[in-house]
């Protein structure tokens, strides 16, 4: 069995989307300040580095990251190779297939490599409005990208791939490190922290192959 962690490392380095928090994590007590334990304060924004959205990201009134389900989050996936000539995921970089959660590995990817690139790159792959309305038409429970949105960086004002997507309550992983990772069948396991009726969560996510 091989256990793999796909998600990214939460430090003051991580690249956000812009205009998001910083991360940014410092020591409230300290034992060498003469508390009795070490104890952080964490800031960031709750689509910080390896995140779920939920509904309510997108559309207003819909359901919180606390109401998705487990289930949803947690059994077989499929890992694709991705390499479109743009910048947007095309229905064809999917191939036929009864799984109904989908990670995109893309040339994004190579930005998480032990040598990460930390700066915010605006020409990241991302899934594209065909491509959504394939995954909706199939029924698939959750759609997993390697870089911090599913939709591209120039994406119009009204995010229809975002919309479409969360309106079908179609599961969205955001941020995912997949360089080691290749692709074929897996268990994943993700788990958002349970933040009640918010917009997203940063999720702890592994692959297992057995």
């Amino acid at each position: 069995m091989r256990i793999l962690d796909v998600s990214l490392p939460i430090s003051s380095l991580l690249p956000t989307w812009p205009g998001d928090p910083r991360v940014s994590l410092e020591r409230a007590s300290s034992i060498a300040g003469g508390d009795a334990a070490n104890v952080s304060r964490l800031t960031a924004g709750v689509h910080t580095g390896t995140h779920v959205d939920a509904p309510v990201h997108f559309v207003d009134g819909a359901t919180g990251i606390d109401s998705i389900p487990v289930e949803t989050l947690v059994g077989p996936c499929l890992v694709v190779a991705a390499d479109p000539p743009g910048t947007e995921l095309r229905p064809q970089d999917l191939p036929d297939t009864d799984h109904t959660r989908v990670l995109f590995k893309t040339r994004n990817s190579k930005r998480w490599s032990p040598d990460p690139n930390l700066e915010f790159d605006q020409g990241f792959v991302a899934v594209g409005p065909a491509l959504a309305e394939r995954l909706v038409a199939e029924g698939k429970l959750l759609v997993g990208v390697d870089y911090l949105s599913v939709e591209t960086f120039d994406a119009p004002f009204e995010h229809p791939v975002h919309v479409l997507l969360l309106k079908a309550q179609l599961v969205v992983i955001e941020g995912l490190d997949l360089h080691a990772v290749e692709p074929g069948e897996y268990e994943l396991y993700c788990l958002p922290l349970k933040l009640v009726g918010s917009d997203g969560a940063p999720a702890r996510t592994i692959l297992v192959r057995r």
